[in-house]
């Protein structure tokens, strides 16, 4: 089915006319002959003058150029039959903490030590981006939560935001109630039983302007459930020190995250290496994906391109037009055409008749 995509384009018709009514006439630069006996020659032609106003069919290439051109600012399309598109799934947002302890180098994956936001980069975007079916979408939060990617279907885009996150682009603290916030902002409009948070930090609350069980309370009010994560090697078990000879382990509130994984009926996951952090994709494989309403989709192929090279093409020739006037194209165009009979073919045709006439 042909459509115009935006059919209000076409109210500009009449703005080449408008600018000729009410612009001043352009100065072409040629000297101009005034004749003061006008009248008189006038009274000899028989007939009044008028002004060397293009003909119809001199403008007529013009108004097709600028018609081809709104049809193409209409932007035409061929809309295919109606496919249902399956809309059964989740609605994931995942929330990963971006401030500096993230930067920490005590995680190990395949025998190196790596930070933990690489890590994270990693193994989650991995799993967001084997997440078929389910609308997905990205927070980082540091001091204020952003929210990176709104949910959608295009899971590699998301995983390319992630990839492309950086240590402290939100701040140096950990606003983790304010990213809950944001979260369920963005879930509550969804189908309650598909609602899925993934929180992602190494630290404990000591910013923002939500704290965190209120805004887990909030949560579970609104059906969105919360899998915590928190990341970091045991205190004992890494002898890398932090700034100032402190280790950013020991900033990790596992209590409270537990507790908001708990209110909303989620769960904790204690992530000490990349083998841990890969628990997560087992435990929301088990959440049975949701029937949401179907929906339908069609197919769009462009079209604007053919009215425009056509606008294109006549635009070039008009131009060779002006600029070479004795051209080839324009001596094969005054040329006799085989539908128009020729001179010498009008008295052949004359003295045929005679002939049959006698």
């Amino acid at each position: 089915m042909f459509e115009l995509a935006w059919p209000w384009v076409f109210l500009l018709l009449p703005l080449p006319w408008l600018a000729r009514l009410l612009l001043p006439g352009a100065d072409s630069g040629e000297p101009v002959l005034k004749v003061s006996f006008l009248n008189e020659l006038e009274g000899l032609a028989g007939r009044r003058a008028r002004l060397n106003l293009p003909t119809w069919r001199q403008q007529a290439p013009f108004v097709v150029v600028w018609l081809l051109l709104l049809l193409a600012a209409a932007r035409p399309q061929w809309l295919g039959e109606p496919v249902p598109v399956s809309a059964s799934g989740r609605d994931l947002l995942v929330a990963v903490d971006v401030s500096g302890s993230m930067d920490f180098p005590d995680m190990h994956w395949q025998d190196e030590e790596v930070s933990r936001l690489t890590l994270v980069k990693t193994l989650l975007g991995d799993f967001l981006e084997a997440r078929q079916g389910d609308r997905v979408g990205l927070i980082l939060f540091g001091s204020q939560a952003y929210l990176q990617a709104p949910l959608t279907f295009d899971r590699r885009t998301v995983r390319t935001f992630l990839d492309e996150a950086q240590i402290g682009i939100a701040g140096k603290n950990t606003a983790i109630g304010d990213a809950i916030g944001l979260a369920l902002k963005r879930l509550r409009q969804r189908p309650a039983q598909s609602r899925v948070l993934v929180l992602v930090t190494d630290g404990a609350n000591n910013g923002g302007q939500i704290h965190p069980l209120t805004a887990a309370r909030l949560a579970a009010q609104e059906n969105v459930r919360i899998y915590t994560i928190g990341i970091g090697a045991d205190p004992e078990e890494t002898g890398t020190a932090g700034l100032l000879g402190l280790n950013p382990s020991l900033d990790l509130d596992e209590a409270s995250l537990k507790e908001i994984a708990g209110l909303t009926g989620g769960t904790y996951f204690r992530a000490r290496d990349g083998e841990e952090l890969r628990d997560i994709d087992d435990a929301l494989d088990r959440l049975e994906p949701v029937a949401q309403q179907p929906t339908q989709a069609r197919t769009a192929e462009a079209l604007y391109s053919w009215p425009l090279a056509l606008a294109l093409l006549l635009s070039v020739l008009l131009v060779i037009q002006e600029q070479w006037p004795d051209n080839r194209l324009q001596r094969l165009l005054r040329r006799p055409s085989f539908l128009v009979p020729h001179a010498q073919w009008r008295e052949r045709l004359k003295r045929l008749r005679l002939r049959r006439r006698r």
